[in-house]
């Protein structure tokens, strides 16, 4: 195979590097998996509306997110485990995010601490990703860690009161090593077999609107809510105080059959009206589809697997490429549109497709 030339392409190379005791981790959803196909399906039920003889011979892709200047409408999405795929692990990741000038968003579960990321990658802006644990003074200390690494906000995973059951990790026997490093995590998770099942009793079952304010408070950091699918609950993020909301159904690792995120967010995008910044993620194998999300509404788009096939396929240099493929892309994409930079796309570059029948 010639050097890859699409974030495609990166996917087949990790599918065959990567053990598949691991890659069922990265690459699979919950139950048949249906969720987990619609994020890429919804792309296909949209089609662009390019204008032309218009002059597009100065493009940028930068955009601003929360007030943050970035090469692209394309963040680095939080993924857990990625020293599984490579010993640099999010290390490599963020040296990558902060050479394409965009945001990294840090899971919870992340095996370097975030002083660490800090130190690896001067100059990346990042993001904590926060999983509420049923021990509160965990999850305070991880937000102070945040804080003190430089932080500059806070997404708060609301669609975990339980995890969602992934028959492939299952049927593959998906466990973590005992020696990978967990930082926030590693205290609660004891001895014996440790797999993403196992770690459903530390997750708090509890967590509601009130925790946003809180924890937003504890910090002084904006706080953006990921996990919204829905009108109700994007009123409800704006009433609590959200700083952004992230349209998101977890990969398609949570509820099985919930709608791919394209689809939900028109609704979402329509109940916030401007108050806030709208993220999407779920899907993103392309420039275009990064585009579409544009058209539709989205500030920004967050992507955890695009980069995660860069990181198994060769490390920091892979997800440098995967970030590269998609800006490009994005450019081209803007260029072909009749667009000069990402704020000019909008719902008249974008039709649903006449192939599509919602009723089916």
């Amino acid at each position: 195979m010639t050097d890859p030339l699409s974030v495609h392409d990166f996917e087949r190379l990790a599918a065959e590097r990567v053990d598949p005791q691991i890659w069922c981790y990265f690459e699979g959803g919950a139950g048949d998996e249906w969720t987990l196909r619609e994020n890429r399906a919804a792309y296909e039920r949209w089609r662009f509306r390019p204008r032309v003889l218009v002059d597009v011979g100065e493009i940028t892709t930068a955009t601003t997110v929360l007030g943050t200047e970035v090469s692209m409408p394309f963040l680095v999405a939080p993924i857990a485990y990625q020293r599984l795929l490579d010993p640099e692990g999010e290390r490599a990741t963020a040296r990558a995010a902060a050479a394409a000038g965009t945001i990294m968003c840090v899971s919870t579960f992340t095996t370097c601490t975030h002083a660490e990321i800090a130190a690896a990658a001067p100059g990346l802006v990042q993001w904590a990703q926060l999983y509420v644990l049923r021990d509160d003074g965990l999850t305070l200390w991880h937000l102070d860690e945040a804080v003190a690494a430089g932080c500059t906000a806070v997404v708060l995973t609301v669609d975990t009161p339980v995890l969602g059951r992934r028959e492939r990790d299952l049927r593959m026997e998906f466990e973590l090593p005992q020696e990978l490093p967990l930082p926030y995590v590693r205290e609660v998770l004891g001895e014996g077999n440790d797999t993403p099942a196992s770690h459903t009793p530390f997750f708090s079952p509890s967590v509601t609107w009130r925790d946003v304010e809180r924890f937003a408070t504890h910090t002084n950091l904006p706080m953006l809510v990921k996990g919204i699918a829905t009108r109700e609950d994007a009123l409800l993020a704006c009433e609590h105080g959200a700083a952004g909301v992230v349209v998101s159904n977890h990969g398609g690792r949570q509820l099985d059959g919930a709608p791919a995120t394209l689809d939900a967010l028109p609704e979402v995008v329509e109940a916030v009206e401007g108050r806030v910044p709208v993220l999407l993620d779920g899907g993103i194998r392309r420039g275009a589809d990064v585009l579409k999300a544009l058209a539709l509404g989205a500030t920004a788009t967050m992507g955890g697997r695009a980069p995660t096939f860069g990181l198994a396929v060769s490390g920091e240099q892979g997800v440098r490429d995967v970030l590269e493929l998609i800006r490009l892309e994005i450019e081209t994409g803007l260029a072909l549109l009749g667009c000069t930079r990402p704020a000019e796309v909008g719902r008249s570059h974008i039709s649903r497709s006449v192939a599509y029948d919602p009723r089916a």
